[in-house]
């Protein structure tokens, strides 16, 4: 049986894939389509007997599949032709439902779309992408990996926010996480790295990328992580508020006229670094902080407080702690965020070795002092790999129903 698995990523006007073979973990191919249904579509491919990168109208989902189906044939075998053994398609919100990835069968993506309420502006978008792959590729398995299945081993008092019964119980109100995915993947590496079993490590992982979350792994296993309901709660992102006062939002109605809707599109678009530096990228907010500009300033103690603050809150849910892992674009290539973050944890165990720290690398690495009573590592996440894995594992396994309707 071939392991190789085709990995989709489906946005609401982009699709990245990646052809993955399990075992070595290399990438065959792969590529993005994105400005799907906007001017100025692009297509980037990288394939085993080359590249392409060329602009073209794509006006839908069903357009960009069918322009990655091309873009196979021009770079060499056709996708059909290349030993596919499923598909892995990620999607964002899993509500209570899924609890482990699944095979994708009709009843499955009626489900995802009723779990649209909770995530409106990823699942259709993840839907989309499932659609149009299942009729261009009908005689190969398909299989949905929920960033939230990871953090369905939240327990009862993790998860549940102190809110109306109803809103609990009939609108799905309460933490479900997100970055799972990558939380799982990363969790089994910093593990190898310590040389312990996963099922004997307490970790807390740092995703920062633009998107960023904090999660406490508690031998293998999620007790607890900053995202809520939707990705908006927790740390500060590029360009999410992270953690406010509820409060804020009848505020704003009262005070400013805005509504909720437009109060949603600012806290999620319009907050973050963006707000406090005028810029969501890190690396800018950077450098309008080595040019002395307040905002700038401001936005990295602000962002690194709140990092510092969930490692202790964190540290406190674990009791004992393993090791502190950075990952994602912020997590893996910015060292002085993983010092700021950390500065003052060392009556706590946690420090960071400056020249480790500094020392340019994209490979896994430990950055703290030898013989640290917490490590402190930097693992790269590979989320397709991840789910190349996790659809592999659906499919040698007996067909079963994997959520609860």
């Amino acid at each position: 049986m071939s392991r190789t698995v085709l990995v989709l990523n489906c946005g609401s006007s982009s699709i990245k894939y990646q052809l993955v073979d399990v075992d070595d973990g290399s990438v065959a191919a792969g590529g993005l389509v994105e400005r799907i249904g906007e001017h100025g579509g692009h297509l980037r491919h990288e394939g085993p007997d080359g590249d392409l990168d060329r602009d073209e109208a794509i006006a839908d989902h069903e357009a960009g599949l069918a322009a990655v189906l091309a873009a196979f044939a021009e770079t060499g075998a056709p996708l059909t032709d290349s030993g596919v053994s499923a598909v892995g398609h990620r999607v964002v919100h899993g509500g209570d439902r899924f609890a482990e990835p699944v095979r994708i069968t009709d009843d499955v993506v009626e489900t995802i779309d009723a779990l649209s309420t909770l995530a409106p502006l990823h699942n259709p978008a993840n839907l989309a992408g499932i659609r149009v792959a299942r009729a261009a590729l009908p005689d190969i398995t398909h299989v949905a990996v929920f960033d939230t299945a990871f953090h369905q081993t939240l327990p009862p008092h993790a998860f549940t926010y102190a809110v109306p019964e109803v809103w609990r119980t009939e609108h799905g109100v309460r933490r479900y996480g997100f970055h799972g995915t990558s939380v799982e993947y990363v969790a089994g590496q910093a593990a190898e790295m310590l040389g312990r079993d996963a099922g004997d490590c307490n970790l807390i992982v740092l995703h920062l990328g633009n998107g960023a979350s904090a999660t406490a792994v508690d031998g293998g296993r999620s007790i607890d992580t900053s995202m809520g309901l939707t990705p908006l709660e927790g740390l500060v992102m590029g360009t999410r508020s992270g953690d406010v006062d509820p409060a804020v939002v009848a505020h704003l109605i009262r005070v400013a006229g805005l509504s909720a809707e437009d109060i949603d599109d600012q806290l999620n678009r319009h907050s973050g670094l963006s707000a406090l530096a005028g810029a969501n990228d890190m690396r800018e907010v950077h450098r309008r902080a080595e040019s002395g500009e307040p905002g700038a300033l401001l936005a990295l103690d602000v962002y690194c407080y709140r990092v510092r603050k969930y490692v202790g809150a964190y540290h406190a849910v674990l009791g004992r702690l393993d090791a502190v892992v950075f990952t994602a674009g912020v997590g893996e290539n910015d060292p002085d965020v993983r010092a700021r973050a950390l500065a003052g944890l060392e009556p706590m165990g946690i420090e960071v070795d400056p020249a480790r720290n500094r020392s340019p690398g994209r490979d896994a690495r430990s950055i703290s002092p030898d013989n640290a009573a917490v490590a402190v590592l930097v693992v790269p996440t590979n989320e397709e790999l991840e789910i190349a894995r996790q659809t592999l594992a659906v499919t040698t396994r007996p067909t079963k129903t994997a959520f609860h309707p």
